[in-house]
């Protein structure tokens, strides 16, 4: 089994030529794996970790609902936001600059067959990293994604989380709020949840965050919980 992970960064990126990008790592993966079954081969599948910002754009998971988009195509036009249906599992959310959104495009058969098992993992990578701030990230029961205070009414949502999977090879994945602007999300029901609000790393603790800091623990984090290594950065 290949534990070996790419690490892209991306910069500030477009959604859908994010999306382009993820498609065309998943799509390879794919494609290595039918071959090694259709040709009795066990040639290694590789591994990699995407991160991304991406200018102010509302995306609607596969299980979302439109309603909780509160703008119409002329508001979303006027105030210069676009909006995607994309294939990912969830409702929708909210990306914009100084939010990391993290895609790992991994083949699970490198590590354990298990979607529920990746979810929590995604999870407690978030939660070691925002430990190593001096923030309590927690879980919310039948909620995925990380809070701050959760079940209790002062409930926040630091991290959103949504993924597709195919032949066990992940794509989508999770989006943790750091610098970002979040009267952004004010304007939808973030991932279909009423009464519960949003925070973020900057607005917990009063100050600008140094990104490429939280980038670092989080594929330092990725790389423990998943039990991986480092192989190449590409940038």
């Amino acid at each position: 089994m290949n534990k070996s992970i790419i690490v892209h960064d991306l910069g500030l990126v477009e959604y859908d030529n994010a999306l382009d990008y993820q498609l065309n790592l998943f799509n390879e993966i794919i494609h290595s794996k039918l071959n090694n079954r259709r040709n009795n081969t066990n040639l290694i599948t590789k591994n990699h970790f995407v991160f991304v910002e991406h200018p102010n754009v509302y995306t609607l998971g596969k299980s979302g609902e439109m309603k909780n988009l509160l703008l119409n195509k002329e508001e979303l036009e006027n105030k210069g936001i676009k909006f995607y249906n994309t294939n990912r599992g969830g409702d929708i959310t909210c990306h914009g600059p100084g939010q990391i959104v993290c895609y790992p495009i991994i083949d699970l058969d490198n590590f354990f067959t298990d979607i529920h098992k990746y979810l929590r993992f995604l999870e407690e990578v978030v939660i070691l990293t925002l430990s190593e701030f001096g923030i309590k990230g927690e879980r919310s029961s039948d909620e995925t994604g990380v809070w701050i205070d959760p079940n209790t009414f002062q409930a926040r949502k630091i991290c959103a989380m949504g993924v597709k999977a195919s032949r066990w090879v992940t794509m989508h994945g999770f989006a943790l709020n750091v610098n970002n602007d979040l009267s952004f999300f004010e304007n939808i029901i973030p991932c279909g949840i009423i009464n519960k609000s949003v925070t973020s790393i900057s607005n917990e603790l009063k100050k600008e965050i140094d990104i490429d800091l939280v980038k670092k623990k989080i594929i330092n984090n990725f790389l423990i919980i998943f039990s991986a290594k480092l192989i190449n950065r590409i940038n």
